[in-house]
């Protein structure tokens, strides 16, 4: 699992790479960090290159969709594939996330 930060026009984007599963979850978590430093500007997931994604996972997307909210921020997904757009609807988190 690869997790690249990339800061530019008012959002900061994650670009996930790889299985976000609970192996991954502890390094992904640490990664994700800067992410929660942003207050009142768009966080954005990019997943076009996450293949997959477990529950361990959705709970760090879930946590910082609940800190973001705190600051007013913004989290936006972007990439999914058809796999990742199942898991969410399964699971109703189609209906927390706004999606670009």
């Amino acid at each position: 699992m690869k997790t690249t930060i990339l800061k530019q026009d008012g959002e900061i984007k994650a670009v996930l790479e790889g299985r976000l599963d609970t192996a991954a979850a502890a390094q992904t978590e640490q990664d994700m960090l800067p992410l929660y430093d942003c207050e009142g500007c768009d966080v954005v997931l990019d997943c076009t290159k996450l293949d997959y994604i477990s529950s361990t996972g959705l709970r760090l997307f879930l946590g910082l969709l609940k800190a973001a909210k705190i600051k007013g921020s913004h989290v936006y997904i972007t990439g999914m594939n058809e796999n990742l757009k199942q898991v969410f609807a399964m699971t109703g988190f189609s209906s927390l996330f706004e999606f670009k």
